[in-house]
């Protein structure tokens, strides 16, 4: 009996999972994975365009026994590892960078420079973190597939496209109208996971309910009479409508909104004219709007296009502004009890100083769209700030550099080693019940 129980014993302990062997072998993995981190950030790519990222982790995923296959949503991939009866639990990461210039002054900064989907030069940079969120992703595979004793069921994990695209433009909505949910095994719980400039390295934000926020981008093109800029009497100036028309909008939100239903309202981009003594025929205005609810957005844009149509008909325009509406995105909603499962897990694990509830956010993320097909979902955050900067930034006041700053830049041991070790905690508490 005494040696049954030993046998069963030696059996248990090598099945489970070990947080210090967890935490050794993370740190074997660094090196390799700090080359691709510096690999994937030198060389980023747009949404859509996103050929050699995609091929990158895919020849990885290969490596490790996954079946794989790409072009999912136009430049997404799939690997799928089944390992026995189980749940099929999807982890998923974006291929993005974002249309910036890096300011970050590393030796692997980004110098790259790509024609858009609109066919403009423009910078390109890993603003956002993906590149931070792809090589956990990456490790996390490495270790799933090294232990795999220690769990049973499928591993889908999804490398999306076009993230930074919005609503139904964007990346997850391609991939599900590619038939993510048909072609490939319909997940039980998906998981997700994003840096963040608010806590410190390697710290694991949760939130239950509704997180981030929904985003719509309009486009408002304001039309003048243009001439030339000595004689402006002689004309309808479109950038002086285009100027006040920027002005009155920050009243929407300050004078139009109840404090207590959240609302961005961003005037991203005004593009008009050819030179200084030329006033042009119009000025077009990119907006983005944030909002947690449906009928707040709804209200929003009434006011914006109020406001628009006044300006111009104040301005003399003899024509009303086109306003183009695209299809808004949607709010990333977390399971509640997905989400409570999750962080329960993530703080026996990683301990409660570690692991904390954070407050929901205006940022936006087309995670959402994986909840609304009806599948538990809970994106989490992951501070990537130096803890010492971070506080620096509290005493003065002083913001550290965010995602989509020029200057953005995880911390990258603290913050990439806790993820993987987030990620695989949370994997094998879903796989195995508990």
């Amino acid at each position: 009996m005494i040696r049954l129980l030993s046998f069963l014993l030696v059996g248990l302990l090598a099945a489970a999972p070990v947080a210090g062997q967890t935490t050794a072998e993370i740190d074997a993995y660094y090196p390799e994975l700090q080359a691709l981190y510096q690999d994937i950030h030198r060389n980023p790519e747009l949404g859509f365009q996103e050929v050699q990222t995609a091929a990158k982790l895919a020849a990885r995923l290969k490596a490790l026994g996954f079946e794989v296959t790409t072009g999912v949503g136009r430049t997404g991939i799939v690997g799928l590892l089944k390992n026995g009866a189980g749940p099929t639990v999807m982890l998923r990461t974006e291929l993005d960078a974002l249309p910036v210039a890096e300011k970050t002054g590393v030796s692997f900064a980004s110098t790259a420079t790509v024609k858009n989907l609109a066919g403009a030069t423009v910078p390109v940079m890993h603003a956002c973190g993906h590149d931070l969120h792809m090589t956990a992703w990456s490790g996390t595979a490495k270790w799933m597939a090294d232990h795999r004793q220690q769990w049973h069921g499928t591993l889908m994990l999804v490398g999306q496209p076009a993230e930074e695209s919005a609503g139904a433009n964007g990346g997850a909505a391609a991939m599900l109208k590619d038939g993510l949910f048909e072609r490939f095994p319909k997940p039980d719980f998906v998981i997700g996971i994003h840096d963040d400039d608010t806590m410190p390295a390697g710290t694991i934000g949760f939130h239950p309910g509704p997180f981030r926020a929904m985003s719509i981008s309009p486009t408002i093109t304001l039309y003048g009479r243009g001439g030339h800029g000595a004689m402006p009497y002689n004309t309808i100036d479109p950038v002086v409508m285009a100027a006040r028309t920027v002005m009155a909008l920050q009243t929407v939100v300050s004078r139009e909104n109840n404090p207590m239903d959240p609302v961005v309202v961003t005037i991203g981009s005004i593009h008009g004219g050819t030179q200084a003594n030329v006033i042009p025929d119009e000025v077009k205005l990119e907006l983005n709007v944030r909002t947690y609810t449906d009928e707040v957005q709804k209200r929003v844009m009434t006011a914006i296009t109020r406001i628009a149509k006044a300006e111009a008909a104040a301005s003399g325009s003899t024509r009303e502004p086109l306003i183009t509406m695209p299809e808004s995105g949607h709010v990333v909603v977390n399971d509640p009890q997905l989400t409570a499962r999750v962080a329960a897990a993530l703080q026996k694990a990683m301990g409660t100083q570690q692991v904390i509830e954070m407050p929901a956010k205006m940022t936006s993320e087309d995670f959402s769209e994986y909840g609304r097909a009806g599948i538990p979902a809970v994106l989490l955050h992951i501070g990537a700030v130096n803890p010492a900067k971070l506080a620096e930034s509290r005493r003065t006041g002083i913001p550290v550099p965010a995602p989509h700053s020029p200057e953005w830049l995880p911390d990258l041991e603290p913050t990439l080693k806790a993820a993987i070790r987030g990620e695989t905690v949370v994997l094998l508490n879903l796989f195995n019940g508990s």
